[in-house]
């Protein structure tokens, strides 16, 4: 079983992240267009800590002005459970629910619909761990062109319709990485220590592809600067150098 980060620690040696981004739960998301991109197979990592709980908040996600069959997002539920999937399929519910506000959580999926087994399409990880007890489970069909990773904008933080139906994520983000092209191994982002802590290393190598950026928060007038060498940067909206923090996955406070 993996172990996640305890409050009010430092994992030692190694690769060390300096700095997160704080969002407030109501108001702060970013955003940027995509070009088109690989829709069959593309790997998503991310860092979150959350000071929200018990209510629907979402982690990155697509939408279309209307909400239809564009829509794609990953989701932490009211019954704080991680949901993600297209408009009203899901492909994965959790049965296990992420309520700890002082630890870190490293969620990664992979997704790659030119597998030929159904139940590889999809690979979602928790902390070096991959997740396999869900309460709804359905694979997209082989070759399937998913609506993530197309030309239109994506989000982190918000599922972007208007009028009430935001769904803001409250807490904390670090070492967001998007692979276009690839469905990497969870090892390609974290590793075990020898005491059984997941953690983060480096991805400077990983191969990024067309629409693949990694934020690591570290330049407070520019939080969505991607420093992956491509240029995806990502627009901020409502957050500020006051929201950059140095609460990270190496270095988590109480």
């Amino acid at each position: 079983m993996s172990i996640i980060i305890p409050a009010n620690s430092a994992v030692g040696g190694g690769f060390d992240v300096d700095n997160s981004v704080r969002y407030n739960g109501s108001s702060d998301s970013m955003n940027r267009t995509f070009a088109a991109g690989n829709q069959k197979t593309w790997t998503w990592s991310m860092w979150i800590k959350r000071s929200k709980l018990s209510v629907d908040q979402t982690l990155f996600g697509r939408m279309t002005s209307t909400g239809d069959a564009g829509w794609f997002n990953m989701s932490l539920n009211s019954d704080d459970t991680i949901t993600f999937g297209i408009y009203n399929t899901s492909y994965r519910k959790t049965n296990r629910v992420f309520r700890d506000t002082s630890a870190w959580y490293h969620i990664v999926l992979a997704f790659d619909t030119t597998q030929g087994t159904a139940a590889n399409r999809i690979k979602f990880y928790i902390n070096g761990v991959e997740e396999t007890s869900f309460s709804t489970s359905n694979d997209p069909s082989q070759n399937f062109d998913g609506p993530f990773n197309a030309n239109a904008v994506h989000s982190l933080g918000i599922q972007p319709i208007p009028g009430g139906y935001e769904k803001y994520y409250g807490g904390y983000i670090s070492e967001v990485t998007f692979i276009d092209g690839a469905a990497n191994a969870v090892t390609d982002f974290g590793e075990f220590d020898d005491s059984g802590i997941w953690k983060p290393i480096s991805v400077s190598g990983l191969t990024f592809g067309t629409n693949g950026f990694y934020l690591d928060f570290e330049n407070s007038g520019a939080l969505g600067a991607d420093v992956s060498g491509n240029t995806n940067n990502f627009t901020v909206n409502n957050l500020t150098a006051i929201d950059q923090s140095t609460d990270t996955c190496t270095n988590n406070f109480c």
